[in-house]
């Protein structure tokens, strides 16, 4: 019995998938319930799991190739099925029953007799005809000799197929955006397009958060599993500012202001793919341990790909940390159709006047990027001073001050 693989609905927004890789090869035998191939929208990486046991006998959409909702990707064979690389459109073509076809090393002359499809296939993998074995007639190279070929070699971080080297001795090469990539784009393009974006910065004195992780921190990770981390600290701090000043987790639609009663925060995380911003529901009645593992649970699956729409989607306000990455000062742009977004920085020691004194502090600057269409200067000033308030004096974050 064979059992085919299709395109699965993925979300109410997308209609279209890229073939991020085939973790299944033509021929490999497969278990229920295990990954086939892995699916790229401009949301997610979604990963596909076989739902009976057999061998993968057909691939109909390659990897870098693109297919809509419903559409076939390939299909499952009984185990012992003969395995074909061949796509639906040429699987009708009659097959030669009993004799297997003579296998031949091809030559370029092979490919270029080849059909167009085998041809625009090769040139897409990257595949030299060198390493393509031809099983067709004549010594034709096959779509399913190519799918089945050693591709050139590339760079191993690279995900997107590359198109073409524009200059020769490898100087430039051009690699297509992948769909999270310029969905990125689309939508930070359109915040800088739509918003009237603006930045108010402040500074925090973090030496009580740090004084605090160090007498608890072995204990609150003995007690909750979790390490006691700062972003903790800066949700419960943006959250006591969110409520004192709502239009910061307010939001524009249309010609209405929409203020919301909770509070879901983004934090926002860097993957090899771009960033992703999962969203910590109701976080205002989570503890410190449960934000901490929520987080920590968000930042394994971004890196593993295996974030969920429902992870990404919504989200009032959010939380950028570019201080992992060593920023001392930047502007963040506004996560649509968020009004605000709050950046962190590196912690690093400077000289500060603490009354009449200078004194060596660790210090962070903060960012607050927010829509002058519905937050004032004063509420976004206000905001980013109970933001610094709360991470200065932790007790306020505990006394709900």
């Amino acid at each position: 019995m064979t059992a085919e693989i299709r395109v699965p609905t993925l979300g109410e927004s997308v209609t279209e998938v890229t073939v991020a890789r085939w973790i299944k090869k033509i021929g490999d035998a497969v278990k229920q319930d295990e990954a086939l191939v892995e699916l790229e929208t401009d949301k997610v990486t979604q990963e596909i799991y076989a739902t009976t046991s057999g061998v993968l006998t057909e691939i109909t959409v390659p990897e870098g190739g693109t297919a809509e909702v419903g559409a076939l990707l390939g299909r499952l064979g009984e185990a012992g099925a003969v395995a074909s690389a061949k796509p639906a459109a040429a699987a009708a073509a009659p097959v030669a029953p009993k004799q297997a076809p003579a296998v031949t090393q091809a030559t370029s002359d092979g490919l270029q007799r080849s059909g167009p499809a085998a041809r625009k296939l090769a040139e897409e993998k990257g595949v030299d005809a060198a390493n393509v074995t031809a099983s067709g007639k004549d010594g034709r190279v096959t779509k399913g000799d190519v799918l089945s070929a050693t591709p050139s070699p590339a760079p191993a971080s690279v995900v997107s197929t590359p198109v073409s080297v524009a200059t020769p001795g490898g100087r430039e090469q051009r690699i297509k955006m992948t769909r999270l990539r310029k969905r990125i784009a689309e939508r930070l393009k359109d915040a800088q397009n739509t918003a009237a974006i603006l930045t108010t910065f402040n500074e925090v004195d973090m030496t009580n958060i740090l004084a605090i992780r160090d007498q608890f921190k072995d204990g609150f990770e003995k007690k909750h599993g979790v390490k006691l981390g700062f972003m903790s600290f800066f949700v419960k701090a943006a959250l006591a500012a969110l409520k004192e000043i709502p239009a910061v987790n307010a939001s524009i639609e249309g010609d209405e202001l929409v203020y919301k009663n909770y509070y879901d925060i983004g934090v926002a995380v860097g993957t090899e793919s771009g960033l992703v911003v999962p969203v910590v529901r109701d976080a205002d009645v989570l503890s410190f341990a449960q934000i901490e593992k929520k987080i920590g649970e968000y930042g394994k699956k971004a890196r593993d790909g295996k974030l969920t729409l429902d992870e990404l989607s919504g989200g009032t306000f959010t939380i950028s940390n570019g201080g992992v990455y060593g920023s001392l000062l930047s502007t963040p742009i506004l996560n649509p159709p968020q009004s605000a977004i709050l950046g962190m920085h590196k912690t690093q020691k400077r000289p500060v006047v603490i009354g009449d004194k200078i004194e060596i502090r660790p210090m962070m600057y903060l960012a607050l990027s927010y829509d002058h269409r519905i937050i004032d200067g004063r509420e976004a000033v206000t905001f980013l001073v109970r933001v610094k308030d709360g991470i200065e004096d932790p007790q306020r974050l505990l006394l709900d001050m």
